[in-house]
C-alpha cells in the first residue's frame, strides 16, 4: 500500500522536529527515571506510580513513532512563488454573507488549528477554497449546514 504524503509547512516541519528532539532527549529519560524510582519503592503489582509512569511511557513512545512517520512522509508546502489561486500553503482572506472577513492559511491536516487560522486542505472550508481565485464565491457544505464565502484575497 503506497504511503500517503503528509503536507506540512516549513514552520510545521521545524516544530515537529523540535517536539521529537524534546521527547527523545527530555521526556523519554524523565519517564524512564520515574519507572526506575517506582520499582524501588515496592513491587510493580498494585503500584499506582509505576502504572502511571508506564502509561506515560506508552504515550511518549507512541508520539515519537507518530512524529517520525509524519516527518518521514512530509512534503513541504508553501515553497516557491505563490499562485493567484488558493493552494496548500496559501494565505486566504474570505468574507461571509454578513460581510465578516476571516483570514486562513491552508495547511495539511497534521498542522490544522482552526482557532489560530490554520485550516486543513481536507476540511469542508479548505476543500471548497482550493483552486479558487480572488473574487470567486464558493459554497461550503459543512456538517452544520451549507454557507457561502467570497474569496477576497489570496497571498
Amino acid at each position: 500500500m503506497p504511503v500517503r504524503a503528509v503536507y506540512v509547512t516549513r514552520e510545521g516541519f521545524k516544530k515537529f522536529e523540535e517536539e521529537l528532539e524534546h521527547l527523545r532527549s527530555v521526556k523519554r529519560p524523565q519517564v524512564a527515571e520515574r519507572i526506575r524510582k517506582a520499582k524501588e519503592f515496592t513491587d510493580t503489582v498494585d503500584n499506582a506510580e509505576y502504572d502511571e509512569a508506564k502509561s506515560e511511557q506508552a504515550f511518549v513512545e507512541g508520539r515519537i513513532q507518530e512524529i517520525e512517520g509524519t516527518l518521514a512522509n512530509a512534503q513541504i508546502i508553501g515553497e516557491g512563488p505563490h499562485p493567484d489561486y488558493v493552494a496548500l500553503g496559501s494565505h486566504v482572506t474570505v468574507k461571509d454573507a454578513d460581510g465578516v472577513e476571516e483570514k486562513y492559511k491552508i495547511v495539511g491536516s497534521v498542522e490544522a488549528d482552526p482557532r489560530h487560522g490554520l485550516i486543513s486542505n481536507e476540511s469542508p472550508v479548505g476543500r471548497a477554497l482550493l483552486g479558487k481565485r480572488a473574487g470567486e464565491r464558493v459554497s461550503v457544505d459543512a456538517p452544520g449546514g451549507s454557507f457561502d464565502l467570497t474569496v477576497v484575497e489570496v497571498a
